[in-house]
């Protein structure tokens, strides 16, 4: 099928791509006329693994091309993906400008079309958002009926950056919200060779799908902090190993034909200084905002983000606890990235660990195997504070060592190679990185470790 994506970001990227590589033929369009430039030489302008590969093979093989020309996209094409993005407002609602141009331009170059054409929204919405916003404005400017000359479909994305390409190409299911049946059918052809469960749906519950997915995870890393901080005024208590034991629940961990089935969702039941990126803090404040529209207070979802938003100062507490007034001291920060294998700076714990370790007027040294600050956007802006280069560079001569992502290579820290370069060995474990090791040689302060001889906490 000849296909358009609109937006050049995580999502339309990787989905224009993915596509592409099982036989599509794809346009990827974007306003930004250098983007488009570096995408058709084969450099992807986010760092995903595996994505710069399968970009540069689609483009030798024809089935890929990135334009800034919407209207020539949409009429060269059978079916249009929106893929623009939907940042948070102020009022924790989310953004529809994007949206509502896009479903403005495709409406217009549908007008002169003869042929059928679906519209699917990719892009994380609100419900009763491709209903009420998206599809009136197709209708408008074509000047046509939707299930007549076009059809219309929302199908949620659940990729996770780092492995999206993976995600893309191997998905645990594909959700198809329909406007009609022949939107849905349309749809389906496109996704026909992948093995999978379909699910077919309305919008608004492919909507709500989406959101509803993105807040469970949210809400068990919130309450895996949560018990993590009641553990931490417990002598002796360590938060991994409780959680080791809950995990063999047979409800959360069943056991089949005599062996244990490690169910991928107990990775989110992992401690630590929060969770970040595009996407958790953005839904999780839309739905609770959606709720507040509908006059039904979301309380678990405010909960949720109140213990997200205090969690990473934890670990400048845990410091503070440690070596006191943190004035003309130190501080070396490990990740900038909200997590590992990508350079998504979006709401990272980094962020505000860095601001209030200014605030008190400490001296602030990162590093970060991808990040570099200074091309990561506003995110990092009138923030004083220095990025080196190097592992061995950030902590030599540190008063502290805060590990806020849990990037491979900082496996390295072993505590001979943290005794060798820092100045004090106070090491402060924001993703529970030592917590099964024997650091009895470093000072070490972790998140959900009680105290204890062991831990020098």
């Amino acid at each position: 099928m000849n296909i358009s994506v609109v937006g050049t970001g995580y999502v339309g990227l990787v989905t224009g791509v993915g596509l592409a590589s099982i036989g599509h033929k794809v346009v990827c369009v974007d306003i930004d006329n250098a983007k488009v430039e570096k995408i058709n030489k084969g450099q992807s302008p986010i760092h995903e693994k595996n994505l710069d590969g399968l970009l540069k093979k689609v483009l030798a093989k024809k089935l890929f091309l990135a334009t800034t020309n919407l209207d020539s996209a949409v009429k060269n094409s059978q079916i249009t993906f929106i893929a623009v993005g939907t940042p948070s407002k102020k009022n924790d609602d989310i953004d529809l400008t994007y949206i509502k141009k896009v479903s403005e331009q495709i409406g217009k170059a549908l007008a002169s079309k003869k042929e059928y054409h679906l519209v699917v929204v990719k892009s994380t919405v609100a419900p009763e958002t491709t209903l009420k916003v998206v599809l009136p404005l197709l209708e408008k400017y074509s000047k046509k009926k939707a299930g007549i000359t076009f059809g219309v479909c929302m199908n949620p994305e659940f990729l996770r950056e780092g492995v999206a390409i993976d995600d893309f190409m191997n998905p645990d299911r594909i959700v198809i919200g329909e406007f009609d049946k022949k939107s849905g059918d349309t749809l389906e052809k496109v996704y026909k060779n992948f093995k999978t469960d379909i699910v077919k749906t309305s919008l608004n519950n492919a909507e709500m799908i989406k959101y509803t997915n993105n807040a469970l995870l949210a809400t068990l890393i919130s309450f895996s902090n949560e018990i993590a901080n009641i553990s931490q005024t417990i002598p002796g208590a360590n938060v991994f190993e409780i959680f080791k034991g809950v995990a063999l629940d047979k409800r959360l961990n069943p056991i089949i034909n005599s062996k244990r089935v490690n169910t991928q969702i107990l990775s989110y039941l992992n401690p630590g200084c929060g969770f970040g990126g595009s996407c958790f803090p953005k839904d999780v404040k839309a739905l609770t905002a959606f709720a507040k529209k509908k006059k039904y207070h979301a309380a678990l979802l405010t909960a949720v983000l109140d213990i997200n938003k205090k969690q990473p100062l934890k670990l400048v507490r845990l410091t503070e606890q440690k070596i006191g007034n943190l004035k003309n001291k130190n501080i070396a920060v490990l990740g900038l990235a909200f997590k590992p294998e990508t350079d998504d700076v979006r709401e990272s714990p980094a962020i505000s660990i860095i601001k209030e370790l200014i605030a008190k007027k400490a001296n602030v040294f990162t590093y970060d195997p991808i990040v570099d600050p200074k091309t990561a956007g506003t995110h990092f802006k009138n923030l004083s504070f220095n990025h080196t280069e190097s592992l061995h560079e950030v902590i030599k001569n540190k008063d502290a060592c805060l590990i806020v992502t849990n990037w491979k290579e900082f496996e390295k820290l072993t505590p001979e190679f943290i005794k060798s370069n820092m100045k004090n060995h106070l090491f402060i474990d924001g993703r529970g990185f030592f917590h099964n090791k024997d650091i009895s040689e470093i000072n070490y302060l972790g998140i959900g470790l009680g105290r204890n001889k062991k831990h020098h906490n």
